[in-house]
């Protein structure tokens, strides 16, 4: 899931090796092996569909702060794996039973699509509970063994095969590749969090963190009413970048009524709870890396009547409001520009390395050509 650090010098990667076929058969596929060895080019077969699946093609993929992590050595997949999850595509090929997106309509060849990074089963207790994010079966693209049937889970490939159960939702036309791709992980990650949490209207809101997770809060913030919104965030320029989403900028705030972490800065989390006011709720979405402990007085929790929410992953639903949130919104913030470069599949070495030097809020790979789709 979401993150905001870059990448470490010790990055490895490689993308002259094509094995597994020979150039002109099977989909291309980046795989990712540890980050030592890093990243190199195989060819997988081409899957045929089987009743309720859905094979997409991949226009586009953003790298998530957990991708860099991960090719970095500073977060433990399980490998050889596809990476990206920050995934846009459209539907080359469906099976016969019809797929429903989220609004229950029947997906075609030629759609337009995003999904839910995760899949449940939509039966455990879990699921049953309302939690289908933390489903007792739960698969996830992007991270994933490059194995069997579904090997082509992740985004960084020419095509990826979407399971059985798999939310998808049917991108509107004139939302940009780069504007969408990352709704089914950033985007919606934001809206689970607020929905959560209910109304902010009138509500003074603290934002810890001001990547794009931050950014598209203090978006969704404003737009839902809040009162103030304040983003921090050790970099002087995103701070600034958050006032073109709604941040008020430097708010003389003694007190927050809603504090959001999207750091998972622990420093950050311990600082903040300070200045969270009498009925507070704390919003914890950053932390998902192994980290410190944070100091946190019972007394305080109790008689200032804080609520405290831990978001990981998200519901469909989530997912869908994102999509929709952009549809509207995305013409009065610069979620365009958040997208620095693009670069080719072929140059997935070069995506990583920019990202490693430049920090930038995402880079897009795409698996034929740079150039914007729609």
């Amino acid at each position: 899931m979401p993150g905001e650090l870059a990448v470490d010098e010790s990055l490895s990667t490689s993308s002259d090796v094509i094995n597994s076929g020979d150039s002109d058969s099977g989909v291309l596929a980046a795989v990712f092996h540890d980050a030592r060895r890093g990243i190199e080019f195989c060819r997988f077969p081409r899957p045929e569909v089987q009743v309720g699946e859905t094979l997409v093609r991949i226009h586009c993929c953003t790298l998530c702060g957990s991708d860099l992590h991960t090719i970095s050595g500073r977060r433990t997949e399980r490998s050889p794996s596809i990476l990206g999850h920050e995934i846009l595509g459209v539907v080359e090929d469906v099976s016969d039973a019809p797929v429903l997106d989220l609004q229950g309509n029947a997906i075609r060849r030629g759609d337009r699509v995003t999904w839910a990074i995760c899949v449940s089963c939509r039966e455990c207790d879990r699921c049953q509970a309302g939690l289908p994010q933390k489903c007792r079966e739960l698969r996830k693209y992007g991270h994933a063994l490059a194995e069997g049937r579904f090997a082509l889970s992740g985004g960084l490939a020419e095509a990826v095969l979407l399971r059985s159960n798999t939310a998808i939702i049917k991108v509107p036309v004139g939302l940009p590749d780069l504007v969408a791709c990352p709704a089914n992980c950033a985007t919606a990650t934001v809206m689970a969090a607020f929905n959560a949490i209910g109304s902010v209207e009138g509500k003074r809101v603290l934002l810890l963190g001001a990547g794009l997770l931050g950014l598209t809060a203090a978006a969704v913030a404003q737009t839902r009413g809040a009162a103030a919104i304040t983003a921090s965030d050790p970099l002087t320029e995103r701070v600034r970048l958050a006032e073109k989403f709604g941040a008020d900028g430097k708010i003389d705030c003694s007190e927050f009524d809603v504090v959001m972490d999207f750091s998972g800065s622990v420093d950050a989390i311990e600082a903040a709870v300070k200045v969270a006011g009498v009925g507070a709720k704390i919003v914890l979405v950053g932390a998902v890396m192994k980290c410190d402990d944070i100091r946190l007085n019972p007394e305080q929790v109790i008689r200032k009547c804080w609520q405290i929410f831990g978001i990981h992953n998200y519901a469909p639903v989530d997912l869908m409001d994102a999509i929709c949130f952009l549809r509207d919104h995305h013409h009065t913030y610069p979620f365009a520009d958040l997208v620095s470069e693009e670069f080719p599949l072929q140059e997935i070495d070069k995506a990583i390395r920019y990202a490693d030097a430049k920090r930038p809020i995402r880079v897009a790979v795409r698996p034929e050509t740079c150039d914007e789709r729609n």
